[in-house]
């Protein structure tokens, strides 16, 4: 039993060690202003690791956004390679100057998320589909800007507290000028 306990505390000890702080990216260039990286046309390309690295889906996504001013919807239109079909939208108000909230039909309560120089880093659970059920998952959610305006995007999802998988996305607008509202002149 007491080595059952050394060994569950080295797991906790250990997850910790590996964990980002979105603070750490302040300063940083290009600064990524979300509300204005996503206003208008987006593709993005990406793909799931299980947890043992090992592919299991691949998608693009387009993306309209629009911003109100105090409201950005993001549409999603997801093709995975399969051919199956799907659509998120997106809510996501500005709440501070550096944090979000956002809402979308399959996140379980709110996102939350904060950036700081040319990283955002959101925070959510999600019913995401699996097969012909659904599964609570825990995303940790990374975009890092890139100077060339590409958004690169790093999300680890966990279930019951163990990482299942990764998705890697990179996000490129296809509006014109979109990289000089983005701060990527």
């Amino acid at each position: 039993m007491r080595k059952l306990l050394v060994l569950a505390a080295a797991v906790v000890m250990l997850a910790g060690c590996g964990t980002m702080n979105v603070k750490d990216f302040a300063g940083r260039t290009p600064e990524l202003r979300l509300e204005e990286y996503f206003a208008g046309q987006t593709r993005a390309w990406g793909l799931f690791e299980d947890r043992f690295g090992t592919v299991r889906r691949e998608f693009t996504v387009d993306i309209t956004g629009t911003w109100d001013g105090k409201e950005l919807v993001l549409e999603e239109d997801f093709l995975y390679s399969d051919g199956e079909t799907e659509r998120r939208v997106w809510r996501i108000e500005k709440t501070g100057p550096d944090t979000y909230r956002g809402t979308a039909g399959d996140v379980v309560g709110e996102a939350l998320g904060e950036v700081a120089g040319n990283a955002l880093n959101w925070r959510y659970t999600m019913d995401l589909k699996v097969g012909d059920g659904t599964w609570r998952v825990r995303f940790d959610d990374w975009m890092f800007l890139q100077p060339d305006g590409t958004l690169i995007n790093r999300a680890y999802v966990s279930r019951w507290g163990i990482e299942i998988g990764s998705l890697t996305i990179a996000f490129r607008s296809q509006d014109v000028g979109q990289s000089a509202a983005a701060g990527t002149q």
